[in-house]
C-alpha cells in the first residue's frame, strides 16, 4: 500500500501553462492590467514562453506557437465563463488566483474595470469571495480571497464549512476513516 499519510510539501502552483494567440496583448493584460510581474521570456524555434509572477514561486505561463518561418501560428480561442460546462474546453475550466483579503479583491476589481475590461461584482461563496473576468484569449479567470480559513492541518473533514457535501464520493469516507484504500493509475497521453 502506498503511503498517503505523509504530506507532500506543496508551496502552491509553480506555473500553469496556457496558450495565447497574441503574446503582446497577453503581456499588456497580465502585467499591465492585472499587475502580475513579467519574470521570464523564452523563445524557441517553435514557440514563445512567457511567465508572470502571481505569488512567491508561482507563475502563470503562456505559450504562443510559431510556424516554420517564426511567424505566429494561428490558434482558435475558446471563450467560456468560469464554472460553466463547455465540451470544447477540454480539461480546463478556469484559474483562480489567490489574494490576501477583501480589500485587495475590491482593488483588483476596480483596476480591471478601469482598464475597460468586464468583471463581475464580488461573489460570496461563503468560505471565500471572488470576482470573475477573462483575459484577451478568452481564458476564464477568477480572483479569490478566503473569508474563512481552510483547516491548516489535514484531517478536518468534519468541518461543515469546508466539507458540506452530504453525499461525498467514497474517497472522502476513506479519508474520514484514516486513509485512502486505493489510488488510480494513469497513462501518458
Amino acid at each position: 500500500m502506498h503511503d498517503t499519510t505523509t504530506p507532500v510539501p506543496w508551496r502552491g502552483v509553480n506555473h500553469l501553462a496556457l496558450i495565447t494567440a497574441d503574446m503582446d496583448a497577453t503581456v499588456r493584460f497580465w502585467h499591465g492590467v492585472l499587475g502580475a510581474e513579467l519574470v521570464a521570456t523564452l523563445r524557441r524555434p517553435t514557440f514563445l514562453h512567457y511567465f508572470f509572477r502571481v505569488g512567491e514561486h508561482q507563475t502563470i505561463a503562456f505559450f504562443q506557437y510559431l510556424d516554420d518561418d517564426g511567424g505566429v501560428l494561428a490558434t482558435d480561442t475558446i471563450a467560456k465563463p468560469a464554472g460553466e460546462f463547455d465540451r470544447r474546453a477540454g480539461h480546463f475550466d478556469h484559474l483562480s488566483l489567490d489574494l490576501p483579503d477583501e480589500v485587495a479583491l475590491v482593488e483588483l476589481r476596480q483596476r480591471i474595470a478601469a482598464a475597460g475590461s468586464e468583471v463581475t461584482d464580488v461573489v460570496d461563496h461563503y468560505i471565500f469571495h471572488s470576482i470573475y473576468f477573462s483575459d484577451p484569449n478568452g481564458i476564464a479567470l477568477e480572483a479569490s480571497c478566503w473569508v474563512k480559513e481552510p483547516p491548516v492541518e489535514s484531517g478536518g473533514y468534519d468541518d461543515p464549512h469546508f466539507f458540506a457535501d452530504d453525499d461525498p464520493v467514497p474517497a472522502v469516507a476513506e479519508l474520514i476513516d484514516g486513509a485512502l484504500q486505493s489510488l488510480p493509475t494513469t497513462r501518458l497521453t
